[in-house]
């Protein structure tokens, strides 16, 4: 499995119209979460948020919020963003544009944000068009650093050597609040909000 740790510029300038990195001056950085919410995972994260007053993004798939609302519930309450990830985790490349729209929209349904992820970062440019040409147009954001949690492959340790090494202020950071990608998250997870906490950075929402 190939991915790119730290997002090239060259591909950033590749898909203009898409967030890769937020424009500060501060040192902050944005955490953000995959494929929740999940009733054990994400209120792992939302603990560990909480205990260095940090705040995240959460790109929550549609299905999982009408399963459990209450998780829902609670990132939004704590004072976290949500964005839209689909309803049922779709890849966009493999997905016609009308099922892929149909299944975003559903997804809003239960997801109240102008914020979207596609999942596996797989989307064709006019699913790209149709999503940010709506009456109320979505905002897509990407990344600039890929923690790896989801790689079954990598160490836990690898996963946290990447979010230490790679990540500076601006960066969006994508963690999963996932069943596959819990082993290397639970670790790394803390130990990067404790390491940037303590050099005076700080997580924000997007």
């Amino acid at each position: 499995m190939f991915y790119f740790i730290k997002t090239p510029n060259w591909l950033q300038m590749f898909f203009p119209a898409m967030v890769w990195k937020i424009k500060t001056m501060h040192k902050n950085i944005y955490l953000t979460f995959d494929d929740g919410p999940h009733p054990v995972h994400t209120t792992f994260v939302l603990d560990e948020l909480k205990k260095y007053n940090a705040k995240a993004t959460f790109f929550c798939i549609g299905k999982n919020v009408k399963d459990y609302p209450n998780v829902y519930t609670r990132i939004i309450n704590e004072g976290h963003s949500v964005g839209n990830h689909t309803h049922n985790h779709l890849k966009g490349k493999k997905t016609t544009n009308k099922l892929y729209i149909e299944n975003v929209s559903e997804a809003s349904k239960y997801i109240d944000s102008n914020l979207f992820r596609p999942p596996y970062g797989s989307i064709k440019k006019m699913q790209t068009k149709l999503l940010t040409g709506m009456p109320n147009p979505f905002k897509i954001i990407m990344w600039t650093v890929l923690s790896g949690d989801f790689d079954i492959k990598l160490t836990k340790e690898k996963c946290l050597k990447n979010v230490l090494e790679k990540t500076k202020s601006g960066d969006i950071v994508v963690f999963h609040d996932s069943e596959k990608a819990a082993e290397r998250m639970y670790f790394a997870l803390p130990k990067m909000l404790e390491h940037f906490t303590d050099r005076n950075y700080f997580f924000k929402k997007i």
